[in-house]
C-alpha cells in the first residue's frame, strides 16, 4: 500500500483521505506509504537521544504481486479479480491505470534484489500471484514458468543472506473463483487450502516465514461491503460477514496443514491484520464506550476469534449484529456465526500478531450516527462517527495521517488485551506526492518508530519492522502519479538512505542527515 523508499518515477497515491465530524465511513485503503516518520503528541523519550533496537529486531520492505510484477498474461498467468477490474472498467482506477506492467517485477529479479542489498535489509515481505501458479485456480495445473520466477527470486535474496517473507494472499483472486462466489462461498476454504499445500511444498524447503492473508477487512469489508477494493460487490451488511467466516477458517486450515505437514524444519506462519487506532474524541464515557467498539469491530473483529482466550468473536460484536439484524426484520443474524468446533480450530491460529498500522482516527458517538449509515450495513452496526484533526497532517499529503502517540496505544491495548503475543511490524509507512527528498516521510517513520520503540520499553514484544513499500507501484484504485520511465527505473529517495543507516546501525537516530545521495551495496549484503 502506502509509501515507497525507491522513486521509479511512479509517485502512486495512497489510503483514502480521512473523514471529519459529519463525514463518510473512514475506509482506509492505505495505498501508497514508504519510509517517513511523524510528530507524536504523546509523553516519548526526548528525540535528540539516540536509540538502539533490541538484539536481533528484524528490518525489512514490502510489495505485493499485482502492484509491482507486471507481466500480468505472460507466460501462462491468468486473470485475478484486479485484472478484471481493471479491464472490464478501467477508470474505476482513478487515472484509468492498471497493474499490467506496473513496476515490471517479473522481468527485474536482479534489480529488486539489488535494492534490498543497497537497503541492508533482513528480509523483503512479498507476495504470491495465485494465477502465476495455478492458472486453473486448482493443483491439476502448476505453471512452471510461475514457479521458476517465484524459485529466482527466492534464490537470488538467499544468495545474499535476505529472508523471504511470503504472504500467499495479497488482494488478487483468481477471477474464476470470483465468478463461483470467491470469498462468500464456503468451498473457498478447501480451494485456499489446495493452493496453500502446494505453495508450502514448492517453496517450503527456503521460505521459513509464511503469511496466510493480508489484511482481512481490506478484503471483506472494502472488496464485498463496499466498493474500495475488487470485488467491488458493495453487497453491505452481509456479503463483508460471509467472506470473515471463510476467509478465517481458509487461513486456520493453512496455519494446521503446515502446523502439522511442513513444520518439521522450522518456520513461521501467521495473518497479518489491518489495525488503526481507534481513539474517543472526548473524555466522556459515551465517546471511551464509541471508541472500545470500534477497535472490537474494525480490527478486534478477525483478532479476537485467533488471539482472545476464549476464541470466537466477541460478544459485543455477535450481539449488536443479532441485535441490529431483529430490529432490521431478518429471521436471524446477519454474522455468519462458528461453530464450538470451529472456534476451536480457528483459536490459537497464528506465530506471531501480523500488524499493519498507519494512522489514528477520533470515535465518537451520539444521536447523530443512528440511521447515519446505510442499513443494513457494517458502520450501521458500529454505529459510531469517525474523523481526524486536520493538524495531523504533515507536508502535502492528506491520504495518511501522522500519528505516532496511536500507534504506541494500539501496541499497548494488543499487549494488554492478547497476553503480549510477539508481533511483526508487516506494513508501516507515508503517502507522499512525487520527489526524492521526502523530509514528510522521514519525519513520519522516525515517528512511527520512537513510538514503536517506546512500546518495547514499556513491555510490548515487537519483534520485526516492515516498511511499506520498497518501491512506487500500481495503488490499487489510486492508480499511479509520474510514470514516466518505460524501464521502471529505481531511484532512491531520502527516506531510502535514512533507512539504511538505521538498518546499518540499528539505532534510531533522528538527527541522521545523508551525506550523498549514492546508494551502494553494504559489505555482507
Amino acid at each position: 500500500m502506502p509509501t515507497r523508499l525507491l522513486d521509479i518515477k511512479t509517485t502512486s497515491l495512497s489510503a483514502q483521505p480521512e473523514g471529519s465530524p459529519g463525514s463518510l465511513p473512514i475506509e482506509f485503503t492505505k495505498e501508497l506509504l514508504l519510509l517517513a516518520f511523524a510528530l507524536c503528541e504523546c509523553e516519548t523519550t526526548d528525540s535528540s537521544e539516540v536509540r538502539k533496537f533490541p538484539e536481533g529486531f528484524l528490518f525489512g520492505s514490502a510489495t505485493a504481486s499485482y502492484q509491482v510484477e507486471g507481466a500480468w498474461d505472460e507466460d501462462g498467468r491468468t486473470p485475478s479479480i484486479w485484472d478484471h477490474v481493471t479491464h472490464t472498467n478501467p477508470c474505476v482506477i482513478k487515472d484509468c491505470s492498471n497493474g499490467d506492467i506496473a513496476d515490471d517485477s517479473y522481468h527485474q529479479v536482479v534489480r529488486d534484489v539489488q535494492m534490498m542489498r543497497e537497503l541492508g535489509l533482513d528480509f523483503y515481505r512479498f507476495s504470491l500471484s495465485w494465477t502465476r501458479i495455478l492458472p486453473s485456480s486448482f493443483p491439476d495445473n502448476i505453471n512452471q514458468a510461475g514457479v521458476d520466477y517465484y524459485n529466482r527470486l527466492i534464490d537470488e535474496m538467499l544468495k545474499y543472506n535476505i529472508m523471504p517473507m511470503v504472504t500467499l494472499y495479497h488482494w488478487d483472486l483468481p477471477q474464476k473463483l470470483q465468478e463461483m462466489g470467491g470469498w462468500t462461498n464456503p468451498a473457498i476454504v478447501d480451494w485456499f487450502a489446495d493452493y496453500a499445500r502446494t505453495v508450502f511444498t514448492l517453496f517450503g524447503d527456503r521460505v521459513k516465514y509464511f503469511i496466510t492473508m493480508n489484511e482481512p477487512y481490506q478484503i471483506c469489508y472494502q472488496g464485498y461491503g463496499d466498493v474500495a477494493k475488487a470485488p467491488m460487490l458493495n453487497i453491505k451488511g452481509v456479503a463483508e460477514y460471509m467472506c470473515a467466516k471463510n476467509l478465517l477458517l481458509a487461513h486456520a486450515k493453512a496455519y494446521h496443514i503446515y502446523d502439522q505437514e511442513f513444520r518439521k524444519d522450522g518456520g513461521v506462519i501467521f495473518i497479518a491484520f489491518s489495525s488503526q487506532w481507534y481513539e474517543p474524541a472526548s473524555s466522556s464515557e459515551a465517546d471511551t464506550v464509541a471508541a472500545y467498539d470500534a477497535n472490537q469491530f474494525m480490527w478486534g473483529f478477525y483478532v479476537h476469534p485467533i488471539y482472545s482466550k476464549t476464541g470466537d468473536y466477541h460478544s459485543l460484536v455477535k450481539e449488536r449484529v443479532a441485535a441490529k439484524s431483529a430490529a432490521q426484520g431478518f429471521p436471524r443474524t446477519r454474522l455468519q456465526e462458528f461453530t464450538p468446533e470451529e472456534v476451536a480450530y480457528i483459536h490459537g491460529t497464528s506465530d506471531v500478531f501480523g500488524l499493519n498500522h498507519y494512522t489514528t482516527v477520533l470515535v465518537y458517538r451520539n444521536e447523530s450516527a443512528v440511521g447515519y449509515y446505510d442499513s443494513p450495513s457494517f458502520y450501521d452496526d458500529l454505529e459510531v462517527i469517525m474523523y481526524q484533526e486536520s493538524h495531523w497532517k504533515i507536508g502535502e499529503s492528506d491520504f495518511v495521517k501522522s500519528v505516532p502517540w496511536g500507534f504506541y496505544k494500539l501496541l499497548t491495548r494488543i499487549r494488554e488485551e492478547y497476553d503480549n503475543p510477539p508481533v511483526y511490524i508487516t506494513e508501516n509507512g507515508f503517502a507522499t506526492y512525487g520527489g526524492l527528498q521526502d523530509e514528510d516521510r522521514i519525519l513520519n517513520y522516525r515517528g512511527y518508530l520512537a513510538a514503536l520503540l517506546d512500546a518495547v520499553r514499556d513491555g510490548s514484544d515487537v519483534r520485526a519492522y516492515t516498511a511499506w513499500s520498497m518501491m512506487d507501484n500500481f495503488e490499487w484504485l489510486q492508480g499511479y502519479v509520474d510514470y514516466e520511465s518505460p524501464a521502471r527505473t529505481r531511484t532512491a529517495r531520502k527516506s531510502a538512505f535514512v533507512y539504511k543507516q538505521l538498518l546499518r546501525t540499528r539505532e534510531l537516530d533522528e538527527s541522521y542527515q545523508p551525506e550523498s545521495m549514492a546508494m551502494t551495496i553494504d559489505e555482507g549484503h
